[in-house]
């Protein structure tokens, strides 16, 4: 199996020897391959499957990230509870101003001004549903949340 390729010096060895021989002669210098530019590597780019999957599934998960931690996204079930929390504070702050009026058809309201005056912050919202004044008409127990926010307005009002 004595091969005469070129570059390879002609020697005589057994059919059954596969070593090369030795180079006769310098080798003809290859030019270095050609450097592809992105647009070419990204054209040559052949994903698998697999590959696709996992960066599909990564870009999910990133989205999710975004969007519920920086997006303004939620669940329904943290939006239903912004909703009612919303809901009550309109309704406080539609109620409030009539326990105020409650308030001013009291004809002791002066000395009750005087005596709500004296008490702690965290009384005067006990204070005023004892007084009646957040018993709303058509209820027949003072609404705590109201109770505060009309001493908050009778407070603000009457210094």
């Amino acid at each position: 199996m004595g091969q005469n390729l070129p570059g390879f010096a002609p020697e005589k060895r057994s059919d059954n020897d596969n070593r090369k021989s030795k180079i006769s002669e310098t080798a003809p210098k290859k030019e270095p391959p050609k450097q592809l530019s992105w647009g070419e590597r990204w054209n040559g780019l052949r994903p698998t499957k697999t590959a696709i999957f996992w960066a599909w599934l990564a870009s999910l998960i990133l989205l999710l990230i975004i969007g519920f931690n920086w997006g303004g996204w939620v669940t329904g079930g943290t939006a239903r509870s912004l909703g009612t929390a919303t809901a009550k504070e309109a309704v406080i702050t539609r109620l409030a101003p009539i326990c105020v009026a409650q308030f001013n058809q009291d004809p002791a309201k002066a000395q009750k001004l005087t005596a709500l005056k004296a008490l702690q912050n965290y009384e005067r919202g006990d204070y005023a549903g004892k007084q009646g004044w957040a018993t709303m008409p058509g209820e027949t127990a003072p609404d705590r949340d109201v109770a505060g926010a009309c001493t908050s307005l009778l407070m603000s009002n009457r210094q």
